[in-house]
């Protein structure tokens, strides 16, 4: 049996992809950048480099989802969605969310600040990365509970690139 090799669809508004759940472990990040990867194959028009850009923000969102959230507790996850919600005749907006476990503190107290000026340092350019590389993009409260806590948070991020019908 030949494996014939899938022809990727053009984009069209409302298309989502099956969501997908990993556990909040930073070894998983290989596997939502693999799957990230294998999704965005399917897509038309989508360049290297923009599945590039689109698989490292959703690899900084994940580790931050690990890093500051519930999710990267013992039995923690992160859930990934993707979707074209917009797709005109010039131009398609692929959307990116990250949803987490929410906060591992109580929302209403601030965290800790600490140093990120340091050009050197090693952590801290996540969100700067996700900035420069989407088109927009930003947090949402995920879940709500009727007495206000917070269940978690979406990191949701849009990449808008040329649609297909535009080439021709």
């Amino acid at each position: 049996m030949a494996i014939m090799p899938q022809t990727p669809i053009p984009a069209y508004p409302g298309r989502r992809w099956a969501a997908r759940t990993y556990p909040g472990l930073a070894s998983m990040a290989a596997r939502l950048r693999a799957d990230l990867r294998d999704d965005l194959a399917t897509l038309a028009g989508i360049t290297p480099d923009l599945a590039d850009d689109i698989t490292l923000c959703a690899s900084e969102a994940f580790a931050n989802a690990c890093d500051h959230s519930r999710s990267g507790h013992p039995g923690g996850r992160v859930m990934r969605f993707l979707s074209t919600p917009v797709v005109t005749r010039h131009e398609t907006t692929l959307r990116l969310s990250l949803i987490d476990d929410g906060p591992k503190r109580d929302p209403r107290i601030p965290a800790p600040r600490t140093p990120h000026g340091c050009p050197l340092a090693e952590r801290g350019r996540g969100l700067l990365l996700i900035h420069r590389l989407a088109t927009e993009w930003g947090t949402s409260r995920a879940v709500d509970t009727p007495d206000g806590s917070l269940l978690s948070t979406a990191l949701w991020a849009e990449f808008a690139y040329p649609s297909a019908e535009a080439d021709r």
